[in-house]
């Protein structure tokens, strides 16, 4: 070898009594001259083979041997190692030591020591990485999880430890709730019912042999995957109804830090999921404890839905949970509804005023213009399930508020949102406002569904497009909830779809309805979903929802 490079072999085979003839050979091959040399060329102004030092100590595949050999010639100079050499040190200090053999932690030992002895600069940064070895990494968070019974206790303990090292609390949420989604997406509301119509049949047919203790027989789901997921958002709410409330009573603080952590988690997981059923509802859960809290969530939504910055699609998702979550959240009071139906209208009679004004041809487009399209429908669907909330205390109050919402112009546009609004939504808007006289959609309805032009959505770009019957992807975050364990936190705080008697309709009204419905069901007991292929969940009566104490839970 030349004097640029050169071999060093280990005599480690002979010294353990191994056959040298068929050992090969530990090799350690290395560039550029000795250290000593390397730092005098840096301080005449040749970098080169400075840099080539560096890049080799960088290297993740460097060997014990060669370690050694460089480690030993830097502690012959460490009285030249001065601040001037920093970037140097701290690439020694990046070297990967733990987990190698004794004698090159031993050696990495006898060199912090005395570098830090002769240059007492390093002493911080050399305790930082001694001292950030002895924490454990967060990698069994993320290693593979138990088998599917023991997922319960599991997430239970992994909960158990965010009490008492809060720090970690929203990484251990977005890791459970990450899975939750997994499951949540899994299974569809019509692959839910399906497996709970034999079941409720059962049970009626059974009547006279019901068991003793039939609470256990209700809140069990047909389906295996929603059966964990029920079990899991059991687990989930419990946590958090324990975490914010101190002796039964509401901490506020503790309260506000597990909604950020949500939030967070919310922004980056939940709302970037598209028809999840179920997972969303622990948020739903938390601002029930507050209305300070369910005006945060709101506000939250509406930023992100006028965000320019933000992608159309999550714009959209915005949209619909705040349309879901002002229809379906019994808690929140009808002031509150209102000034949100309020920002929201002021938002769509803006967005009108700027493309009239805009002095080009305006057409239905939902590529141009989705979350218009998805904010109509919000405060369509919002009217729908929380009219009869504004008009009861005072209808001639009622009715003078809906008026200055100024329906009309919106319905009336050039945009034509009735055309682009799921059929289920566009209908009960349209016989709602009807019978109080507030808007009358029929005639924008007949003259979309005379026109016969379906709303046209590309996929592929160019000329291949396609009809679509759901051109926003609609879906209502907050359509009912389904799964029985869990369900009976939810229930108290969910708003029903109350039918409207046939009185209140038009005559040949009822089918409209009907088609809204999907099928009949009892007035007295009403959960309407309108998210498409969503269907009734009258299977699961309030009465029927129950929670079953869990053997092995404890208090959080």
């Amino acid at each position: 070898c030349d004097n640029d490079s050169w071999l060093t072999l280990a005599p480690q085979a002979l010294m353990d009594g191994l056959d040298f003839l068929n050992t090969p050979p530990v090799k350690t091959v290395r560039f550029g001259g000795s250290v000593t040399e390397t730092l005098a060329k840096y301080k005449k102004g040749d970098l080169s083979d400075y840099e080539l030092l560096k890049h080799q100590l960088a290297d993740l595949e460097i060997k014990d041997a060669q370690i050694i050999n460089w480690l030993q010639e830097f502690r012959s100079c460490v009285t030249q190692l001065n601040k001037d050499h920093e970037q140097l040190i701290y690439t020694i200090l990046r070297i990967p030591w733990v987990g190698r053999s004794q004698a090159v932690v031993e050696e990495y030992m006898a060199f912090l020591s005395n570098l830090v002895s002769a240059q007492t600069v390093y002493l911080c940064p050399c305790l930082k990485m001694v001292v950030s070895h002895f924490t454990p990494s967060m990698f069994p968070l993320l290693g593979p999880q138990p088998y599917r019974k023991q997922t319960e206790c599991y997430v239970h303990n992994l909960l158990r430890v965010t009490v008492y090292i809060p720090s970690i609390r929203r990484d251990v949420l977005e890791l459970i709730i990450g899975r939750m989604l997994k499951l949540d997406v899994s299974v569809s509301r019509s692959d839910i019912e399906e497996a709970e119509e034999p079941t409720e049949e059962g049970l009626f047919a059974m009547d006279e042999e019901v068991s003793a203790d039939p609470s256990c027989r209700t809140t069990v789901m047909a389906h295996p995957v929603a059966e964990r997921l029920d079990t899991l958002m059991a687990v989930l709410m419990a946590y958090i109804k324990d975490v914010c409330h101190v002796d039964g009573s509401l901490h506020v603080e503790s309260t506000k830090e597990v909604y950020r952590d949500l939030l967070s988690v919310f922004d980056k997981l939940i709302l970037t999921t598209h028809a999840s059923c179920h997972v969303q509802y622990v948020l739903f859960y938390l601002c029930s404890f507050r209305l300070a809290l369910t005006e945060a969530f709101l506000d939250h939504l509406w930023k992100f839905l006028q965000n320019m910055s933000q992608p159309a699609v999550l714009r959209q998702a915005a949209a619909g949970y705040l349309g879901s979550f002002l229809a379906r959240a019994k808690f929140i009071p009808v002031l509150t509804v209102q000034a949100c139906l309020d920002l929201l209208v002021s938002w769509i009679h803006h967005y009108i005023d700027n493309q009239d004004s805009s002095g080009k041809q305006v057409c239905c487009d939902v590529s141009l213009h989705g979350p218009f399209y998805t904010t109509c429908q919000a405060v369509f669907y919002t009217l729908i399930f929380r009219h009869r909330a504004i008009l009861e205390n005072n209808l001639k109050t009622g009715l003078a508020y809906l008026q200055r919402l100024n329906l009309e112009r919106i319905v009336m546009c050039q945009l034509n949102p009735l055309k682009v609004c799921l059929p289920s939504v566009t209908n009960m808007f349209a016989a709602i406002t009807r019978k109080y006289q507030v808007v009358f959609c029929y005639t924008v309805i007949e003259r979309n569904n005379r026109n016969g032009l379906p709303v046209l959505r590309s996929s592929a770009g160019g000329d291949n497009m396609t009809a679509n019957t759901n051109p926003l992807d609609s879906f209502f975050p907050f359509d009912p909830y389904l799964l029985k364990r869990s369900g009976h936190l939810i229930e108290p705080l969910y708003q029903v779809w109350e039918e409207l008697a046939d009185t209140e309709l038009l005559p040949g009204a009822k089918e409209d309805e009907d088609d809204f419905l999907c099928e009949e069901t009892p007035q007295t007991d009403s959960t309407v979903g309108m998210t498409p292929s969503s269907y009734d969940s009258h299977l699961h009566s309030p009465s029927s929802v129950g929670s079953p104490p869990f053997s092995f839970h404890k208090p959080f």
